[in-house]
């Protein structure tokens, strides 16, 4: 690990902070305290000690063993895959698992020996893995050298199972429980000294076990943060400028002076206004009733169309921000027998969690609090400090599971911004900002909006000799990472297209290919949204492929395979979708089929969909099948039930999602017009997990991009008509 040391009253800028805090990815193990944290006075003092062995495991006297996790948790089984792991290496009592949340004041008092923080990109556990296995297996050694201490027998005599050591010479045996204490005391070893297990030895990981996070949520104990409630708490509501990039030119705060629980108008910045009250929608009636002028600036010109016309532009533009190429592909396509061209769109989506952003919020002289649903605890912390002007070391954020994040939540943190400039009007007493659910959709980092330009050449035998692939649309990195155009260049909008293996490799090989990005950014602001660019980067390869393949008069699973002889992994798991479908064998009358492949966050995926089209154009999906390869399979049933919400989050994009511009402004702003599949349309789902043990990839967002596509390619199969836009809804099919 890293001996990065933070003394006490260190100052960091936020953005220092969030990038020193890469270098701690790979964690580290100490000893620490034996008070179980997360817990407030009442609760430890009436709660079983725990003791702690190392910082990733706590065990009480009755064996309960605690693991602590760092990351997320936000529906996407984190934290139980991540237990999982620790658990198999601890050799303990599945059964008498449970897990404490570390926060981000305690990771950075520890030296930040828990590592980064963040909970995105399908990270959480790819790049937790091996420390956390390792903390696991440490503790076992410490455990198992206790006890022997205790016996004094030599510890390679002894076994252990389901927390119980067992000495067979001797016929003596000891829980965890019991050898806990002494096991704390003892100088933990070298983490890297030991051998993990082999994951096909694996009793715990690699299981399909229930989550341990499902019963507060179907009894309706668990408290997310938009429920949080605190002594004396007072509530806001806010509205920034409807058009990005405007200003707030004046309110009049007489006008709702007398509504029942107001208690103050705050100025939020340059460009909001809240209104707090002592409850939430008393200060959302009066934010509403407040009479606000807004100077809306020059992007209140800007709409759809004037956005279109610029991404157009960028698809014959001469100068790029980023490309990739192989032999000379636009003269292998000009002397080609046959050319194929098309162009395709894709919009901006909005990420509408069920939680909206929210943030609660306590200042006094020299403490902040806040308690927030953050995919990246750490970013939360800096951004309190940061905004109260109080030292990190005197910020905490409180953990609480997120009803929703997909990507949101990550680095962007305005809404904790917004929430420390409204509780500086009210010192020592905590403020829960809330945003309206119309707030959460004009306010967003949407999915980035662009068109794609596809050309290919294709020989008389009907082989592909040339593709030229040219992406015009908006840059994440231009708006919140800047370091990672180099040169011009940003890669990060090629995601899916890509030479070198390991994260988003292309699955094909091109005699001749030419890969283009042409920057194009607008004044909305876009950042990650679940998947992010393979999303988009799918449906414009995988479509443009199933044109290409029909203009040379061949199967669209013979003709991907032909180009795939060089990719195994990409090869195997479209095949093994294409196995599990039945592809080539015969439908019912009406439906027909599509396939796409691709490759995101380090894993292999593929899609198969059965759709049918009626005679008035009204399209149902009737099933879907999906192969991923994720490496390793840490919880088949968690992957499985991610599978398909990518179904059920990648259909609603590709039959209603889009964000309009009008005026400068978004203008669907809540789920009458952002509308969201119903559960009649859902389609019947099955998944051929495909492990092959070699590497760690993502589970939470690679297999979205296949969903669209491959529904894109059925329909396509069943009118004969190419589709080139989304969403469907606006589509005419016959």
């Amino acid at each position: 690990m890293n001996n990065m040391v933070l003394e006490k009253n260190t100052e960091l800028s936020r953005r220092t902070f969030i990038v020193g805090s890469a270098a701690f990815a790979g964690g580290g193990l100490a000893l620490g305290m034996s008070v179980p944290f997360g817990l407030d006075e009442a609760q430890a003092q009436s709660a079983p000690a725990a003791t702690e062995v190392n910082i990733w495991v706590a065990i009480k006297p009755d064996d309960t063993c605690v693991v602590r996790v760092a990351r997320s948790e936000m529906g996407q089984g984190t934290l139980t895959g991540l237990a999982q792991l620790v658990a198999e290496e601890l050799e303990c009592d599945w059964s008498k698992v449970t897990t404490e949340g570390i926060t981000p004041g305690r990771n950075l008092a520890s030296k930040r020996a828990w590592g980064e923080m963040g909970t995105g990109g399908s990270r959480g556990i790819r790049t937790s893995q091996d420390y956390v296995r390792r903390g696991g297996a440490v503790a076992r050694t410490m455990l198992l050298q206790a006890a022997a201490d205790q016996w004094n027998v030599p510890v390679g005599e002894l076994s252990v199972s389901n927390g119980v050591i067992t000495h067979a010479a001797s016929k003596r045996s000891i829980h965890y429980g019991e050898v806990a204490a002494a096991a704390a005391k003892l100088t933990p070893p070298d983490p890297k000294s030991i051998k993990l297990k082999d994951p096909k030895d694996w009793k715990i990981a690699g299981k399909p076990l229930k989550r341990l996070d499902t019963a507060d949520k179907l009894d309706g104990s668990k408290i997310f943060a938009i429920d949080l409630k605190l002594q004396g708490m007072l509530c806001a509501a806010v509205k920034d400028c409807p058009v990005f990039g405007g200003k707030l030119k004046s309110y009049d705060e007489s006008k709702i002076a007398g509504m029942p629980g107001v208690k103050k108008v705050v100025r939020v910045k340059d460009s909001g206004v809240a209104v707090v009250a002592d409850t939430w929608w008393r200060a959302k009636k009066a934010l509403e009733a407040l009479p606000i002028v807004w100077d809306e600036g020059p992007n209140a010109s800007q709409s759809s169309a004037t956005i279109a016309e610029m991404l157009k532009e960028g698809l014959t533009a001469t100068a790029t921000n980023g490309e990739r190429k192989n032999g000379d592909a636009l003269k292998a396509i000009g002397e080609a027998a046959k050319k194929v061209e098309a162009v395709y769109a894709t919009p901006f989506l909005a990420h509408a969690p069920m939680e909206m952003m929210n943030c609660t919020v306590k200042l006094s002289a020299d403490r902040a609090d806040a308690w927030v649903p953050t995919q990246n605890l750490e970013a939360s912390l800096a951004a309190l400090s940061e905004a109260s002007g109080i030292p990190l070391d005197k910020c905490e954020v409180h953990r609480h599971d997120l009803g929703g994040g997909f990507g949101r939540r990550g680095g962007t943190q305005d809404y904790v911004h917004q929430a420390v400039e409204i509780a500086k009007a009210f010192p020592d007493t905590p403020v829960k900002l809330i945003w309206s659910r119309e707030e959460d959709q004009a306010h967003d980092f949407y999915r980035p909006i662009s068109q794609c330009k596809m050309s290919a050449g294709i020989d008389a035998a009907g082989n592909l000799v040339g593709l030229h692939v040219r992406v015009s649309g908006q840059s994440i990195n231009a708006l919140l990472n800047q370091k990672g155009i180099v040169d011009g260049r940003d890669m990060r909008q090629l995601q899916g297209y890509y030479d070198m293996p390991g994260d988003a490799q292309l699955g094909y090989d091109v005699p001749n290919l030419l890969i283009e990005y042409a920057m194009r950014n607008t004044h909305v602001p876009v950042g990650p949204w679940r998947g992010v660019n393979t999303n988009q980067n799918a449906v414009y390869m995988e479509c443009f492929m199933e044109e290409v393949a029909k203009a040379a008069g061949k199967d669209s699973l013979e003709f991907r395979r032909a180009l795939m002889k060089d990719h195994p992994k990409h090869l195997a798991v479209l095949n093994a979708a294409a196995e599990k479908a039945g592809w080539g064998t015969p439908l019912p009358a009406g439906v027909y089929r599509g396939i796409a492949q691709f490759m995101g966050y380090g894993s292999y995926s593929a899609a198969v969909a059965e759709v049918s089209v009626s005679p008035q154009g009204k399209l149902k999906v009737h099933r879907m099948v999906l192969a991923v390869n994720s490496g390793h399979a840490v919880n088949p049933g968690q992957i499985e039930a991610q599978v398909q919400g990518s179904v059920a989050f990648g259909l609603t994009a590709t039959l209603y999602g889009e964000m309009p511009i009008d005026k400068g402004r978004m203008t669907s702003l809540n789920f009458d017009t952002y509308e969201i599949m119903r559960l009649a349309e859902m389609p019947k789902v099955e998944v051929a997990i495909v492990p092959t043990y070699d590497f760690w990839g993502g589970i939470g967002e690679p297999t979205i991009c296949v969903v669209a596509p491959s529904v894109l390619n059925a329909i396509y199969a069943a009118t004969g008509k190419p589709v080139r836009s989304l969403p469907l809804k606006n589509v005419k099919l016959v």
